[in-house]
């Protein structure tokens, strides 16, 4: 059985300074705990908004660590030091641009300025990355919508089993023929 690790990176140049209280990366740990019924780890960074740092930081979880999903917070928006989705883009082999669609439409149904967002998501060898928003209600909200496909998502690239908790959440696979 192969052991399932979560990283949780927070992209955040004051939460990273200590300036104020990383709720987003507690928030995404928090939902985890909840969704997943599998036992797992996290592994957690919260660094500042700086490209190659982003990068260096989603190569390590996903090739070092051993993640089979990476989720990331903040950095999503079309402020200059907003680059998530640039680091997410050059560490990965394959995009998945459905996550960030879907992720937009659901936060469009809350409010009008979901249209600034430019998550997405994205395959790094045997691990997803996903570019969440940056506040708690937000993240909820797209893990919500996306985390059905997220455990069949990892089969397909030979990632661990990941059973989830299905009175929170419940995975979608595809029925065997």
């Amino acid at each position: 059985m192969n052991e399932i690790k979560i990283g949780v990176i927070t992209a955040s140049d004051r939460a990273s300074k200590g300036i104020y209280e990383d709720i987003s990366g507690v928030a995404i740990q928090d939902t985890m705990k909840e969704y997943l019924k599998s036992s797992f780890e996290i592994e957690y960074r919260c660094i500042p908004d700086e490209q190659d740092v982003l990068e260096a930081t989603m190569k390590e979880l996903c090739d070092e660590a051993g993640c089979c999903l990476v989720v990331t917070t903040g950095g999503t928006g079309p402020a200059l030091r907003d680059v998530t989705p640039e680091a997410t883009e050059n560490v990965c082999q394959k995009m998945m641009p459905g996550f960030g669609e879907l992720m937009r439409q659901v936060s469009l149904q809350y409010v009008p300025t979901a249209i600034l967002s430019r998550q997405t998501a994205g395959i790094r060898g045997k691990s997803l990355i996903i570019n969440l928003p940056g506040k708690p209600k937000s993240i909820r909200e797209c893990l919500d919508a996306v985390f059905p496909a997220v455990p069949y998502c990892i089969d397909l690239i030979e990632g661990p089993f990941i059973e989830t908790n299905e009175n929170i959440i419940k995975a979608f696979r595809p029925k065997a023929k």
